[in-house]
Protein backbone atom coordinates (compact mmCIF):
# COMPACT_ATOMS: atom_id res chain seq x y z
CA UNK A 1 0.00 0.00 0.00
CA UNK A 2 1.16 3.67 -0.97
CA UNK A 3 0.43 4.88 2.59
CA UNK A 4 1.82 2.80 5.65
CA UNK A 5 0.57 4.33 9.25
CA UNK A 6 2.88 2.79 12.02
CA UNK A 7 -0.13 4.43 15.02
CA UNK A 8 -2.39 2.50 12.62
CA UNK A 9 -4.72 -0.21 14.37
CA UNK A 10 -6.58 -2.85 12.94
CA UNK A 11 -8.95 -4.47 15.33
CA UNK A 12 -12.70 -6.37 14.92
CA UNK A 13 -15.84 -6.10 16.48
CA UNK A 14 -18.79 -8.32 16.74
CA UNK A 15 -22.21 -6.56 16.24
CA UNK A 16 -25.68 -7.61 14.80
CA UNK A 17 -23.99 -11.09 15.04
CA UNK A 18 -21.35 -10.66 12.45
CA UNK A 19 -17.68 -9.88 13.30
CA UNK A 20 -16.23 -6.53 11.48
CA UNK A 21 -12.78 -5.33 10.50
CA UNK A 22 -11.61 -1.81 11.32
CA UNK A 23 -8.69 0.58 11.24
CA UNK A 24 -8.49 3.29 14.10
CA UNK A 25 -6.34 5.89 14.92
CA UNK A 26 -6.76 9.20 17.76
CA UNK A 27 -8.49 9.60 20.56
CA UNK A 28 -11.68 11.43 22.19
CA UNK A 29 -15.28 11.27 20.43
CA UNK A 30 -16.23 8.83 17.67
CA UNK A 31 -15.75 9.60 13.55
CA UNK A 32 -16.73 6.69 12.27
CA UNK A 33 -16.37 5.95 8.38
CA UNK A 34 -18.28 4.19 5.86
CA UNK A 35 -16.61 3.16 2.41
CA UNK A 36 -18.64 2.72 -0.61
CA UNK A 37 -18.59 -0.11 -3.83
CA UNK A 38 -15.94 -1.74 -4.74
CA UNK A 39 -13.81 -0.58 -1.42
CA UNK A 40 -13.20 -1.16 1.72
CA UNK A 41 -11.76 0.74 4.64
CA UNK A 42 -8.35 2.04 2.75
CA UNK A 43 -10.87 4.77 0.88
CA UNK A 44 -10.60 6.84 3.92
CA UNK A 45 -6.41 6.72 3.84
CA UNK A 46 -6.39 10.59 3.41
CA UNK A 47 -8.54 11.66 6.10
CA UNK A 48 -7.62 9.17 8.69
CA UNK A 49 -4.59 10.54 9.99
CA UNK A 50 -6.05 14.37 9.21
CA UNK A 51 -9.06 13.77 12.12
CA UNK A 52 -6.95 11.30 14.37
CA UNK A 53 -5.91 14.90 15.50
CA UNK A 54 -9.36 15.46 16.97
CA UNK A 55 -11.26 12.29 17.16
CA UNK A 56 -10.91 8.16 17.81
CA UNK A 57 -11.85 7.61 14.23
CA UNK A 58 -12.89 4.17 13.04
CA UNK A 59 -13.02 3.46 9.19
CA UNK A 60 -14.98 0.28 9.02
CA UNK A 61 -14.58 -2.70 6.32
CA UNK A 62 -18.87 -3.07 5.73
CA UNK A 63 -19.57 -6.47 5.86
CA UNK A 64 -18.57 -8.42 2.94
CA UNK A 65 -15.83 -6.47 2.24
CA UNK A 66 -11.80 -6.97 2.75
CA UNK A 67 -11.41 -8.85 6.09
CA UNK A 68 -15.27 -8.53 7.62
CA UNK A 69 -17.55 -11.55 8.06
CA UNK A 70 -19.28 -12.24 4.24
CA UNK A 71 -22.51 -14.01 5.10
CA UNK A 72 -23.12 -16.12 2.15
CA UNK A 73 -26.86 -15.47 2.27
CA UNK A 74 -27.86 -12.83 -0.41
CA UNK A 75 -30.56 -12.13 2.21
CA UNK A 76 -27.64 -10.89 4.56
CA UNK A 77 -27.38 -7.61 2.35
CA UNK A 78 -30.03 -5.38 3.26
CA UNK A 79 -30.04 -2.05 4.97
CA UNK A 80 -31.96 -3.14 7.69
CA UNK A 81 -28.91 -4.92 8.65
CA UNK A 82 -26.42 -2.62 7.44
CA UNK A 83 -28.39 0.03 9.86
CA UNK A 84 -27.91 -2.95 12.98
CA UNK A 85 -24.50 -3.30 11.96
CA UNK A 86 -23.79 0.53 12.63
CA UNK A 87 -25.67 0.57 15.60
CA UNK A 88 -23.85 -1.83 17.09
CA UNK A 89 -20.60 -0.41 16.30
CA UNK A 90 -20.72 2.71 17.50
CA UNK A 91 -22.52 1.23 20.71
CA UNK A 92 -19.77 -2.02 21.11
CA UNK A 93 -16.94 1.36 21.06
CA UNK A 94 -18.37 2.50 23.95
CA UNK A 95 -20.29 5.85 22.34
CA UNK A 96 -23.59 7.05 22.40
CA UNK A 97 -23.20 9.51 19.58
CA UNK A 98 -20.78 9.61 16.55
CA UNK A 99 -19.95 11.75 13.95
CA UNK A 100 -21.29 9.45 10.57
CA UNK A 101 -18.93 9.63 7.34
CA UNK A 102 -19.84 7.88 4.66
CA UNK A 103 -19.24 7.42 0.91
CA UNK A 104 -20.93 6.19 -1.88
CA UNK A 105 -22.90 3.19 -0.61
CA UNK A 106 -21.61 3.98 2.89
CA UNK A 107 -23.29 7.10 2.50
CA UNK A 108 -26.42 5.27 1.50
CA UNK A 109 -25.96 3.77 4.78
CA UNK A 110 -25.11 6.65 6.81
CA UNK A 111 -28.49 8.49 5.34
CA UNK A 112 -30.59 5.19 6.51
CA UNK A 113 -28.46 5.30 9.90
CA UNK A 114 -29.68 9.04 10.80
CA UNK A 115 -32.56 8.48 9.71
CA UNK A 116 -33.25 5.86 12.08
CA UNK A 117 -30.94 6.41 15.29
CA UNK A 118 -30.73 10.59 15.05
CA UNK A 119 -30.23 10.54 18.68
CA UNK A 120 -26.74 8.76 17.63
CA UNK A 121 -25.12 11.02 14.76
CA UNK A 122 -23.79 14.17 15.68
CA UNK A 123 -23.02 15.01 12.45
CA UNK A 124 -23.57 13.53 8.64
CA UNK A 125 -20.84 14.03 6.09
CA UNK A 126 -21.77 12.19 2.85
CA UNK A 127 -19.76 12.06 0.21
CA UNK A 128 -20.95 11.44 -3.66
CA UNK A 129 -24.21 10.35 -2.46
CA UNK A 130 -27.42 11.39 -2.99
CA UNK A 131 -30.49 11.96 -0.29
CA UNK A 132 -32.43 8.43 -0.77
CA UNK A 133 -35.50 10.80 -2.29
CA UNK A 134 -33.27 12.03 -4.47
CA UNK A 135 -32.03 9.35 -5.61
CA UNK A 136 -35.20 7.36 -6.45
CA UNK A 137 -36.29 10.55 -7.93
CA UNK A 138 -33.20 9.96 -10.63
CA UNK A 139 -33.97 6.65 -11.32
CA UNK A 140 -37.60 7.45 -12.85
CA UNK A 141 -34.98 9.62 -15.20
CA UNK A 142 -33.28 8.21 -18.40
CA UNK A 143 -30.03 10.04 -17.66
CA UNK A 144 -29.78 8.83 -14.37
CA UNK A 145 -31.15 5.23 -15.54
CA UNK A 146 -28.11 5.23 -18.27
CA UNK A 147 -26.01 5.83 -15.12
CA UNK A 148 -26.81 3.95 -13.39
CA UNK A 149 -27.04 0.65 -15.72
CA UNK A 150 -24.42 -1.27 -14.05
CA UNK A 151 -26.95 -2.07 -10.87
CA UNK A 152 -29.31 -3.97 -13.83
CA UNK A 153 -26.36 -5.90 -14.58
CA UNK A 154 -25.22 -6.63 -11.30
CA UNK A 155 -28.50 -8.50 -10.98
CA UNK A 156 -27.33 -11.46 -12.96
CA UNK A 157 -25.78 -14.21 -11.23
CA UNK A 158 -22.32 -15.02 -11.84
CA UNK A 159 -21.65 -13.22 -14.69
CA UNK A 160 -20.99 -10.26 -12.79
CA UNK A 161 -18.02 -11.91 -10.83
CA UNK A 162 -16.34 -13.28 -13.90
CA UNK A 163 -16.26 -10.14 -15.59
CA UNK A 164 -14.44 -8.28 -12.90
CA UNK A 165 -12.56 -11.33 -11.93
CA UNK A 166 -11.15 -11.62 -15.47
CA UNK A 167 -7.38 -10.24 -16.45
CA UNK A 168 -6.16 -10.09 -13.05
CA UNK A 169 -9.37 -7.57 -11.86
CA UNK A 170 -8.74 -5.45 -14.18
CA UNK A 171 -12.10 -4.31 -14.26
CA UNK A 172 -11.59 -2.96 -10.72
CA UNK A 173 -8.60 -0.61 -11.84
CA UNK A 174 -11.05 0.54 -14.84
CA UNK A 175 -13.57 1.72 -12.36
CA UNK A 176 -11.35 3.40 -10.70
CA UNK A 177 -8.59 5.07 -12.78
CA UNK A 178 -11.80 4.76 -15.51
CA UNK A 179 -13.67 7.06 -13.55
CA UNK A 180 -11.11 9.90 -12.13
CA UNK A 181 -10.31 12.89 -13.42
CA UNK A 182 -7.09 12.94 -11.78
CA UNK A 183 -5.54 9.51 -12.67
CA UNK A 184 -2.58 9.98 -10.85
CA UNK A 185 -4.51 9.78 -7.49
CA UNK A 186 -4.32 6.26 -7.50
CA UNK A 187 -1.01 4.25 -7.56
CA UNK A 188 -0.47 0.89 -8.61
CA UNK A 189 -0.46 -0.16 -5.27
CA UNK A 190 -3.71 1.21 -4.55
CA UNK A 191 -5.13 -0.67 -7.32
CA UNK A 192 -3.50 -3.49 -5.97
CA UNK A 193 -5.11 -3.13 -2.62
CA UNK A 194 -8.86 -2.60 -3.66
CA UNK A 195 -8.05 -5.89 -6.05
CA UNK A 196 -6.36 -8.32 -3.41
CA UNK A 197 -9.32 -6.90 -1.13
CA UNK A 198 -11.80 -7.95 -3.69
CA UNK A 199 -10.35 -11.00 -4.50
CA UNK A 200 -10.65 -12.33 -0.61
CA UNK A 201 -12.74 -15.65 -0.99
CA UNK A 202 -16.27 -14.69 -0.95
CA UNK A 203 -16.34 -11.05 -0.96
CA UNK A 204 -17.03 -9.83 -4.61
CA UNK A 205 -20.35 -12.04 -4.05
CA UNK A 206 -21.09 -10.26 -1.12
CA UNK A 207 -20.32 -6.73 -2.54
CA UNK A 208 -22.29 -7.06 -5.41
CA UNK A 209 -25.31 -8.25 -2.90
CA UNK A 210 -25.70 -5.16 -2.26
CA UNK A 211 -27.45 -4.13 -5.64
CA UNK A 212 -28.85 -7.64 -6.30
CA UNK A 213 -31.22 -6.64 -3.00
CA UNK A 214 -31.70 -3.10 -4.17
CA UNK A 215 -34.59 -3.22 -5.70
CA UNK A 216 -36.61 -5.79 -3.69
CA UNK A 217 -36.30 -3.20 -1.02
CA UNK A 218 -38.29 -0.43 -0.77
CA UNK A 219 -35.74 2.09 0.24
CA UNK A 220 -36.54 3.73 -3.59
CA UNK A 221 -40.72 4.17 -2.57
CA UNK A 222 -40.61 4.70 1.32
CA UNK A 223 -41.48 8.05 2.75
CA UNK A 224 -38.31 10.66 4.32
CA UNK A 225 -39.17 13.07 6.46
CA UNK A 226 -36.92 16.55 7.48
CA UNK A 227 -33.63 14.72 9.10
CA UNK A 228 -33.03 17.35 12.42
CA UNK A 229 -29.00 16.26 12.00
CA UNK A 230 -26.38 19.09 10.26
CA UNK A 231 -25.79 17.29 7.70
CA UNK A 232 -22.95 18.03 4.98
CA UNK A 233 -22.44 17.11 1.67
CA UNK A 234 -19.49 17.19 -0.49
CA UNK A 235 -20.10 16.29 -4.49
CA UNK A 236 -17.16 15.80 -7.02
CA UNK A 237 -18.97 17.62 -10.41
CA UNK A 238 -17.54 14.61 -12.79
CA UNK A 239 -19.31 11.93 -10.96
CA UNK A 240 -19.95 9.79 -14.47
CA UNK A 241 -22.19 7.57 -12.03
CA UNK A 242 -24.03 10.17 -10.45
CA UNK A 243 -25.57 13.60 -12.17
CA UNK A 244 -25.04 16.95 -9.80
CA UNK A 245 -28.61 17.05 -10.41
CA UNK A 246 -29.56 14.47 -7.78
CA UNK A 247 -28.15 16.89 -4.91
CA UNK A 248 -30.45 19.74 -6.03
CA UNK A 249 -33.63 20.39 -3.45
CA UNK A 250 -31.69 18.28 -0.87
CA UNK A 251 -32.01 20.98 1.69
CA UNK A 252 -35.90 20.01 1.71
CA UNK A 253 -35.08 17.15 3.61
CA UNK A 254 -32.24 18.68 5.90
CA UNK A 255 -33.39 21.26 7.95
CA UNK A 256 -29.49 21.88 8.60
CA UNK A 257 -27.94 21.27 5.48
CA UNK A 258 -24.62 22.03 3.82
CA UNK A 259 -23.36 21.46 0.20
CA UNK A 260 -19.87 21.70 -1.28
CA UNK A 261 -19.09 20.99 -4.95
CA UNK A 262 -15.66 20.15 -6.53
CA UNK A 263 -14.71 20.87 -9.67
CA UNK A 264 -12.74 18.62 -12.34
CA UNK A 265 -13.04 16.09 -9.91
CA UNK A 266 -14.83 12.39 -10.05
CA UNK A 267 -16.99 10.22 -7.80
CA UNK A 268 -13.95 9.11 -5.73
CA UNK A 269 -13.71 12.92 -4.37
CA UNK A 270 -11.92 12.25 -0.96
CA UNK A 271 -9.04 10.54 -2.56
CA UNK A 272 -8.99 12.62 -5.08
CA UNK A 273 -9.39 15.71 -3.83
CA UNK A 274 -8.28 14.78 -0.35
CA UNK A 275 -6.91 18.37 0.82
CA UNK A 276 -10.13 19.95 -0.09
CA UNK A 277 -12.19 17.63 1.35
CA UNK A 278 -10.74 17.64 4.72
CA UNK A 279 -10.83 21.49 4.48
CA UNK A 280 -14.66 21.13 4.24
CA UNK A 281 -15.07 18.75 6.71
CA UNK A 282 -12.70 20.25 9.42
CA UNK A 283 -15.29 24.11 8.75
CA UNK A 284 -18.23 21.86 9.11
CA UNK A 285 -16.98 20.55 12.22
CA UNK A 286 -15.70 24.18 13.38
CA UNK A 287 -11.93 22.35 14.06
Amino acid sequence: MSIVETSWQHEYITTNGIRLHYVTQGEGPLMLMLHGFPEFWYSWRKQIPEFAKYFKVVALDLRGYNDSDKPVEQSAYVMDEFIKDIAGVIKGLGYEKCVLVGHDWGGAIAWNVAYTYPEMIERLIVLNIPHPAKFAEGLRTPQQLLRSAYFFFFQLPILPELFIQSDDYQAIETIFKGLAVDKSAFSSSDINAYKDAAAKRGALTAMLNYYRNIFQQKLLNQYWGVLEVPTLMIWGENDSALGKELTYGTEAYASDFQIKYIPNCSHWVQQEQPELVNQYIREFLEL
